[in-house]
């Protein structure tokens, strides 16, 4: 597995390769839908199932007026285009359809101490907000440390879920799942077969991006070339922010050769996108439908879909299963079961493979594909 090494991968991407860089922009550079069939395909399709509808969920009257959340962003905090909006917007439908009316927010430094994480949440317990929402598994020792300290007050924590406190809340998801439908959608969209991807901060969590990813793109073809890379390893979080950093590393996997670029890297993402439109090459957003998102609107037409990681429902759900004291209703875990993760269609780039993406996520469901958090080399 490749690795982000420093000068050496800065000087990679400063000089590149210039013929896989125009072999990338000449043969992967239509943004357009592309065929279904591409090159790089040697799997068979899978048997077609009809349209998938998203699950009805329950619609009542539950009144949250009286509730104060807290919500402590990671880094990068609302307006990243990517995770921590998705859990903004959580918040946003709380207010509007659920009478929400007092909350709070504030986001984690690039590099900020346990002692910051910790007073941030102690702060909002402090001023009476309840419940309290960590958004990151990077909260998981300041929950730890606080949430005892308020045993009446409610938390929950996004992406981890080794906190073991009667008041403290996992929001934890499948995104190997909805990972191995981008790598799927990944190989059929690559004319190259040569597709990559970039993790934000090499950890347990982002590996799962990028072994799904890893597998789905394997199941489809057994010829593709897949780069990887992370920019900052684990405990600096930078990686999340720092799109500067995203697109170097962006620009050195278009010009060994990929067309199809997928990151799990939160606000550095806009680095690979920017890189994917420089180069006319595609990419694949994460987290939110990032076509949608006004901070990279710029950059829109390149991205091809986005592998959904719905934050945002978790949050919501959260937030309402807490306003009729029953968190009973909430899931195990958020997947392509419950529609916790999943894919988004918007600009229609994937429309002509959509039936085969269906096909895969009910493999899935139905348990047919078990798929790996972990890559097997």
């Amino acid at each position: 597995m490749r690795r982000m090494r420093g000068a050496a991968l800065v000087a990679v991407a400063m000089t590149g390769v210039l013929t896989l860089a125009s072999c990338a922009k000449d043969s992967g550079g239509d943004t357009s839908t592309g065929g279904g069939d591409g090159p790089c395909v040697t799997a068979a399709d899978p048997p077609k199932v009809s349209s998938s509808q998203s699950r009805s969920r329950e619609q009542e009257d539950v009144d949250a007026s009286d509730l104060r959340v807290g919500l402590a962003y990671d880094v990068g905090g609302r307006g990243d285009a990517s995770y921590n909006d998705a859990a903004a917007a959580g918040v946003d439908r709380a207010k509007a359809q659920l009478g929400v009316k007092d909350t709070t927010e504030s986001t984690a430094a690039g590099k900020e101490s346990e002692d910051a994480k910790r007073q941030r949440l102690n702060q909002m317990a402090q001023q009476g907000y309840d419940p309290i929402i960590a958004v990151g598994f990077a909260y998981a020792d300041a929950v730890k440390a606080i949430a005892p300290k308020y045993p009446r007050t409610r938390f929950a924590i996004v992406d981890d879920d080794s906190v073991d406190a009667p008041n403290v809340t996992a929001l934890v998801f499948a995104e190997e799942q909805g990972s191995f439908l981008a790598g799927v959608a990944a190989v059929y969209k690559s004319q190259n077969c040569h597709i990559g991807f970039v993790g934000g901060v090499d950890t347990p969590l982002i590996a799962k991006f990028e072994a799904g990813y890893v597998q789905g793109a394997r199941a489809v073809s057994d010829k593709v070339t897949i780069e990887r890379d992370y920019l900052t390893p684990a405990g600096d979080i930078s990686g999340f922010n720092d799109p500067g950093k995203g697109n170097v590393v962006a620009k050195s996997q278009i010009d060994r050769g990929a067309d199809v670029l997928y990151h799990a890297a939160g606000a550095s993402g806009r680095g690979v996108f920017e890189a994917a439109k420089a180069e006319g090459v595609l990419a694949i957003g994460v987290d939110s439908d990032q076509y949608r998102q006004k901070t990279v609107a710029h950059v829109k037409d390149v991205i091809m879909t986005s592998m959904l990681k719905r934050v945002d429902v978790a949050v919501y759900d959260y937030i309402k299963a807490v306003a009729r004291d029953d968190l009973s209703s909430l899931p195990e875990r958020f997947d392509l079961a419950v529609e916790g993760v999943g894919y988004a269609t918007s600009g229609g780039k994937i429309d002509d493979i959509e039936p085969i993406l269906r096909a895969y996520k009910k493999q899935i469901v139905d348990g047919d594909i078990e798929v790996a958090t972990t890559v097997a080399n």
